[in-house]
This record gives C-alpha cells, sequence and structure tokens, in this order.
C-alpha cells in the first residue's frame, strides 16, 4: 500500500515537473539576456528593428546599416559561458558603432566601455593605411545596474571630447559614446511621466509580453517586429537551450561576485578584529610599562630628595 503511495507521489511529481517545463518552453525569452540581445539586433535581416533602435539612442537618421561584420562567435556548449556580447554595426558605410548589453555589474565600467570603444576603432584601420581611414566609431552602453560615477546624471547621456575651461570646442567627432542606465529608466516608467521612444524600447527590452509593450506595437512597427522574431527565436529549442545557459553563466557570476565578497567581508573583519586585538594589547602594554616606569622613576626621586634632605 505504502509502495504505491510513493509511486503514486512520483508520478504527480513527474507530471508537475513536465507541466512547469511545457509552460517556461511557451514563455517569452528575456532580450536582455545577451545571446538573445545579439541574435534580435545583430544577424542580417534585423537591419529594421537595429535602424530604429539606433535612430532613437543616435537621435540621427540612418540611411544605410551593414550587419554582416559582426563576429559571432555563439558557443553552445555548457563549458563555452562567454558566448556573444555586443552587436555591431556600420551605418552609412563610414561609421562603426557597438553596442553592447551589460546585465552583471562590473568594476570601472567607464574604463570598460573606452576599452572596448577603442578596440573597434582601430580595428577598422588596416596595415599600411594612413590615419584618415579611421573611421567615426559610436560605443553605446545598456547597463542593467546602477553606475556609481553618473549617479546625478540622467538614464541616458551622450559624451565626447570637449575643452574643458570653455566647454565649445568638441576635440574630434571620431569618439562618441552612449551610455544608458535601465535602473533610472525604471525609475521614469514608474513615475508616468512622458514616455519618449527610447524608453518604449527599454520597456520592451524589460518586459517584452507588458501591456505597455502591446500598446506600443500598435504605434511603433519596429518593436511590434522585433516583439514578433522575439516569439519566433522563443519557440526554438536549441535558441531556448543556449538562452538557459547564458541565464544560468550570468547568475553564477552574480553569485561569485557575491561570494568573494561577503568572504573577504568576513574574513576582513575577522583579521581586523585580530589585528586590533594584538596591536590595542602591544600599545597597552608598552603604555603601562612606560606609566609605570616614569611613575617609579618620579616616585624614587621625590623620595630620595626628601631623604637626602632629612
Amino acid at each position: 500500500m505504502e509502495q504505491k503511495e510513493n509511486n503514486e507521489m512520483s508520478l504527480i511529481n513527474e507530471n508537475q515537473i513536465n507541466k512547469n517545463k511545457k509552460k517556461d518552453d511557451k514563455k517569452t525569452l528575456s532580450p536582455k539576456v545577451d545571446y538573445i540581445f545579439q541574435k534580435l539586433f545583430g544577424e542580417v535581416g534585423s537591419e529594421n528593428i537595429t535602424t530604429d533602435l539606433l535612430e532613437t539612442i543616435l537621435e540621427k537618421n540612418i540611411k544605410e546599416i551593414d550587419l554582416s561584420e559582426n563576429i559571432v562567435l555563439r558557443r553552445e556548449m555548457e563549458n563555452d559561458k562567454l558566448g556573444v556580447l555586443d552587436v555591431l554595426a556600420k551605418i552609412e558605410g563610414n561609421e562603426y558603432c557597438n553596442i553592447e548589453l551589460q546585465m552583471a555589474e562590473k568594476s570601472n565600467i567607464i574604463e570598460r566601455i573606452l576599452y572596448y570603444w577603442s578596440r573597434v576603432f582601430i580595428r577598422n584601420i588596416k596595415k599600411g593605411e594612413d590615419y584618415p581611414e579611421l573611421k567615426k566609431t559610436i560605443a553605446v552602453l545598456i547597463a542593467n545596474f546602477k553606475i556609481d560615477e553618473l549617479e546625478e546624471e540622467k538614464y541616458h547621456t551622450k559624451w565626447k571630447i570637449i575643452e574643458e575651461k570653455y566647454r565649445k570646442k568638441i576635440l574630434t567627432d571620431y569618439l562618441e559614446i552612449h551610455i544608458i542606465m535601465l535602473n533610472k529608466a525604471r525609475e521614469i516608467r514608474k513615475e508616468d511621466k512622458e514616455i519618449d521612444k527610447l524608453l518604449k524600447w527599454l520597456e520592451f527590452l524589460e518586459n517584452p509580453e507588458g501591456e505597455r509593450v502591446k500598446e506600443y506595437m500598435k504605434e511603433e512597427k519596429a518593436i511590434k517586429e522585433a516583439k514578433e522574431k522575439l516569439d519566433e527565436m522563443s519557440k526554438d529549442p536549441k535558441i531556448r537551450r543556449i538562452a538557459e545557459l547564458r541565464e544560468k553563466a550570468i547568475m553564477d557570476e552574480k553569485a561569485a561576485e557575491r561570494f568573494g565578497y561577503n568572504k573577504g567581508k568576513a574574513d576582513g573583519k575577522k583579521e581586523g578584529e585580530y589585528l586590533g586585538y594584538s596591536k590595542g594589547k602591544a600599545d597597552g602594554e608598552n603604555l603601562g610599562y612606560n606609566k609605570g616606569k616614569a611613575d617609579g622613576e618620579n616616585l624614587g626621586y621625590t623620595k630620595g630628595k626628601t631623604n637626602g634632605k632629612l
């Protein structure tokens, strides 16, 4: 009787697992997963939606865009967790734009984006060519975390090299960096302020199944096209599997960083307490010895002087 109940319970659990798996298989993939983001905006065939996104970010019309130069490094085995982290677009035949969606919080993020910009900038000149062959390079960072250095800035900022004192002359047009902070964009949407087109795109990245996105799809053809492409990708078991591995890699990375931080904090506290105790003990002993010695000498001198008079 007990064995029968165990078998029935096991069957119920297995059915529940299968039911949950089927439910997950129907769930729309998150565009914030770097692998999905790259497939959505970085592949040939995505020109319309990528053009619309970049026109919104860069605030300019784009007549020609080329996505064929993306370096595709998709690693589909579990041990290869790096994957594709960015989208490279060539604009109007003479500009490069690198879009990076960064999910995990990184230290020195400003220095990192400068490094990524420089990597693309120097890559577009071949050996033997002169400096005029260099092309304008734009770096776009979409960060899913707070950037302390930009705490007082807007959710979308544009950076160039400008003369410091008079702030009128831009040194060169070859460098342009856009930084978008999703946490600040969320705050604006919560306040129900006027939603611009970039905020609509960011809403799509964060919540493609949301009611607001359904409304935006009626107004914005590119967002509608992006959602339809995302739905098709979500039906592909192979894409789902790779996306799951990428999400797991990101979560593992965050967990490792938290563990390292907490362990470092605990070890630092323990070591600090030990060092503080040792130093305090040593200082106390020295202070006590020195004070005792001084008091003894003073007392001896005073007593000796008194006895000498007697």
